[in-house]
């Protein structure tokens, strides 16, 4: 069990599905939030596990030590019997929250599932990273009564989180990865161009989830700039050197994107 729950990439898991859970919240859903959650989840845990049961041999060979299934914790066959089973969970439980909103969760997870098993290595890989990340907020705005479809900066703002969420999860590995014969979009733009780029998607989200909604911005709105800006580009200049302060200073500002989110929630559709 222990090597299960490392093996489905738990940070990825908890962060969206908390996020999820408290977007339902702000947007006014009640009785349904529980079940959107429990579809997020195991959605969220197919994919992390999905990912490193494919990814099984290629972390062998390259000795990738700290993955359970390179460790002998777990094997890769349990993996795959536990991704499938998380993903025969999530079809009913995304349906139940409506028609509209379970087709459009779950194409989300589909899109996923084709980066761990093809998409990874190709220049598209950013392609289901934005369409998973989009579909997120779709799936709580097609969840509220009378299944409103979403609002365009919302979709808009996911998308680009997605992008630069996909743009820092591969700067940290990108050299091993390329050393295994990972060939994404982010590893075509070489370890400068892609922490160059890494601040333009969540800033960009950032100005969308700021002007996007109807009316004023509000204090939060305005003032969140004085604290996304310098963080980015401070991340981009100390990256140079060392990766994981561009990683540190993207994630600070995809949590700043991600509060203004929240604080828009109410609009969301």
């Amino acid at each position: 069990m222990g090597g299960l729950a490392g093996s489905c990439h738990p940070g990825p898991v908890v962060a969206v599905t908390t996020l999820m859970a408290a977007l339902a919240v702000t947007a006014g859903q009640s009785a349904g939030r529980c079940v959107l959650t429990a579809a997020v989840l195991t959605g969220q845990l197919s994919v992390g596990w999905c990912n490193d049961a494919f990814d099984a041999r290629r972390d062998i060979a390259a000795g990738r030590r700290g993955k359970p299934v390179v460790d002998g914790t777990v094997g890769a066959t349990e993996v795959w019997v536990a991704a499938y089973a998380a993903l025969a969970l999530c079809v009913p439980l995304s349906f139940a929250c409506g028609l509209w909103a379970g087709a459009v969760h779950l194409a989300g997870v589909a899109a996923a599932w084709a980066y761990d098993l093809r998409l990874k290595a190709t220049a598209w890989s950013w392609a289901p990273y934005a369409v998973g990340f989009a579909v997120l907020p779709a799936f709580v705005a097609l969840g509220l009564p009378g299944q409103l479809w979403p609002a365009w900066w919302v979709v808009t703002a996911g998308a680009l989180l997605g992008v630069g969420a996909h743009l820092g999860d591969v700067l940290p590995d990108i050299r091993g990865d390329l050393a295994t014969g990972v060939r994404g979009w982010p590893h075509r733009l070489g370890p400068d161009g892609a922490r160059l780029l890494l601040p333009v998607p969540l800033v960009t989200a950032y100005v969308v989830l700021a002007l996007g909604p109807a009316g004023p911005p509000g204090r939060w709105g305005v003032a969140e700039p004085a604290v996304a800006g310098p963080v980015a580009a401070a991340g981009t200049v100390l990256g140079r050197r060392r990766q994981r302060a561009a990683f540190a200073a993207a994630v600070a500002v995809a949590v700043v994107d991600m509060a203004l989110l929240l604080l828009r929630g109410t609009g969301i559709a």
